[in-house]
């Protein structure tokens, strides 16, 4: 009988670990995640701003980078440069333009796994109204449950650098560098039902917005 149990649990544990070798879904948690910017201002200094991710999820697997996938939604309203004449300046119409541009949308199109716990996602950037391949550098920091067990959460850090004059955003090269670097601070809650969420709430914001201009 001992022998019979003892079977039993390895085939359980067997089925557990072949289950968890998928990949699995998860929300990106807006509290817990960030996008920072930073550009050089006429030489003196490399300020740094931030900005929220209003909704997004990912599918990611660690033993197989190539089926991850990652879909989100920046707010561009959210720009944060410790200023508030400052952080009008960033979103106005010579930069973000936040008011005509409010959301910026990442889709990713492939992952490669480059270290044990690095790897390089690719995808395609709408940023100001215009769709550019961007390329992002990426550490996979943990996977794992809450200190309590009640969630399981993923989390990663990335890089990246983008040109903004080819986002359109021209205004004041001389002054205001035009190589932006990025940095992202990301944690995940695995859901389920993340993909079909972000869809959800990505169709009634479109609608709103075709509402919100219809009413104009």
């Amino acid at each position: 009988m001992a022998v019979r149990t003892s079977s039993l649990a390895c085939l359980l544990l067997l089925v557990a670990g072949a289950a968890l070798a998928h990949p699995l879904d998860y929300r990106i948690d807006s509290v817990h995640s960030q996008v920072l910017f930073s550009a050089d201002h006429d030489g003196y200094s490399n300020p740094v701003g931030r900005l929220a991710i209003a909704r997004g999820w990912l599918r990611f697997d660690p033993d197989d980078f190539g089926a991850s996938r990652v879909v989100a939604d920046i707010d561009l309203a959210s720009a944060d440069l410790g200023d508030k004449a400052w952080n009008a300046a960033v979103m106005g119409r010579n930069f973000l333009d936040a008011a005509k541009f409010p959301l910026a949308h990442f889709v990713s199109t492939a992952v490669t796994q480059t270290g044990a716990h690095a790897g390089m996602l690719e995808g395609q950037l709408t940023l100001h109204g215009v769709s550019l391949p961007v390329k992002v550098g990426f550490t996979v920091n943990r996977v794992g449950a809450t200190l309590f067990g009640f969630q399981t959460i993923a989390g990663f850090s990335g890089h990246a650098t983008l040109d903004r004059t080819r986002f359109g955003m021209t205004a004041f090269p001389k002054a205001v560098g035009t190589e932006v670097t990025l940095r992202l601070e990301i944690e995940a809650t695995l859901d389920r039902h993340a993909e079909y969420d972000y869809q959800q709430a990505a169709d009634k914001s479109m609608r709103s917005g075709a509402h919100a201009a219809a009413q104009h």
